[in-house]
């Protein structure tokens, strides 16, 4: 090309255009440098300095996107491919971002609340799709504070006026459990505490539909309540072995993370299949605990159904007529007495059954106490002062009127004499 720059290896000016997949090329005719590529368009100024246009330069496809928007756009991209998810998602997710970008409110908001909105576009897409994602695994691929995170998603929806269902929970069981390493024979963990995955997701499933038919996943957060199923799953499987291994040692050899609701729910998980475990004959005579329970949870499950309604309906009949006793309900007083006397001795050894248990939700069973503020301590002396537009709300009557006008009149004539000009 006469006239135009040198070769940067050799020096040489002998500079040629050279067709590639339609897209021309500068090379070197003396020693075959490959000066410029990828050139899709160019100027005559631009050819003589060696200097390619852009693309958006060329099109003008970017002239209304910042460079914000651009970089949040490739994050995006970014994301999904990351999670391996199909093409179809990451376009989806993709006119989410813009959408939510057209308004003032995101394109004038902190960074940190930009970056995390990257992750709610593929969250919202990801749940939309029945695709399961939770929304711990994109917080800790983004580095992204959880509490900011939901406070943007949920803003995110109302926002753009979205219908995103709920996650499912036997799709998040498997996805979630999955990731647990323990599967396989390593130095971290022993060959006791292997097991097989189906087995292990199969039972830990059952433990979570258990947990939902007994509201103890309703208004909560779903991981903490898999990761105590999953917890006894693993210790019904071998009891022998593992009932000495505690709940953090197994997220540790697990290679996951503790949620620190885990603990409180894997006690409830425990006081539920007791409940259940009175309604077995042959474990009533076990006097059975919240450790030993564990080696029947596979015999608890196969019958979980019927156990459920009758130890909680039974429970709640039996609750009316122990009212109805107590209260004489329909007989004299001491004929009710003598008569809750001669059951209670007719029982074994003259005990009266636990308190049954009601089937609600926790909430329900154990409310929060809520502490009342203390009545705020008035301080008024009536020695405060008193402006005048304070008097004039009291006067009622046209004599009053006249008296405060006159009182009125009289200080401003005493504070003229006592200030002369």
């Amino acid at each position: 090309m006469p006239g135009g720059g040198r070769c940067p290896d050799c020096g040489s000016a002998e500079l040629v255009d050279d067709s590639h997949y339609s897209q021309s090329q500068l090379v070197c005719s003396d020693c075959g440098c490959v000066v410029t590529e990828g050139v899709l368009t160019t100027t005559f100024s631009d050819e003589g300095n060696l200097r390619e246009v852009t693309y958006s330069r060329s099109t003008g496809e970017n002239e209304q996107v910042s460079r914000s928007q651009q970089q949040g756009l490739r994050r995006v991209r970014d994301l999904c491919r990351v999670l391996q998810l199909p093409s179809t998602f990451e376009d989806t997710a993709v006119a989410y971002y813009q959408q939510a970008y057209r308004h003032s409110g995101i394109r004038a908001a902190r960074l940190q609340k930009k970056e995390v909105l990257v992750g709610c576009c593929v969250l919202i897409t990801c749940r939309q799709h029945n695709w399961p994602l939770t929304m711990g695994t994109i917080c800790a691929l983004l580095y992204a504070d959880l509490e900011v995170f939901s406070g943007t998603y949920m803003q995110i929806v109302k926002l753009l006026g979205l219908d995103v269902p709920s996650l499912c929970l036997a799709d998040l069981v498997k996805t979630y459990c999955s990731s647990f390493k323990l599967f396989q024979a390593s130095p971290s963990v022993p060959a006791k505490y292997v097991e097989d995955k189906e087995k292990m997701l199969s039972r830990t499933l059952q433990l979570v539909e258990l947990a939902d038919e007994t509201w103890l996943v309703t208004g909560r957060h779903p991981l903490p309540v898999i990761t105590a199923a999953t917890f006894l799953a693993w210790q019904s499987l071998q009891p022998s072995e593992r009932l000495t291994c505690s709940l953090a040692r197994f997220c540790k050899l697990a290679n996951v993370d503790l949620p620190c609701p885990a603990s409180s729910r894997l006690q409830e998980l425990l006081a539920v299949l007791l409940r259940m475990a009175e309604q077995l004959a042959w474990l009533q005579v076990l006097r059975l605990d919240k450790r030993s329970v564990v080696k029947h949870i596979g015999d608890l499950l196969q019958h979980r159904h019927t156990l459920v309604r009758k130890a909680f309906r039974d429970g709640t009949a039996e609750l009316e007529a122990r009212e109805k006793e107590q209260q004489g309900w329909g007989e004299s007083p001491g004929q009710g007495k003598e008569e809750a006397a001669t059951s209670s001795l007719d029982r074994p050894e003259g005990k009266r059954p636990a308190s049954p248990a009601l089937l609600l939700p926790p909430c329900m069973l154990k409310p929060p106490k809520r502490i009342c503020p203390p009545p705020p301590i008035s301080t008024v002396t009536g020695d405060e002062d008193i402006s005048d537009s304070e008097i004039e709300q009291y006067l009622r009557t046209p004599q009053e009127v006249r008296d405060f006008q006159k009182a009125q009149a009289a200080r401003q004539a005493a504070v003229g004499v006592s200030n002369p000009p």
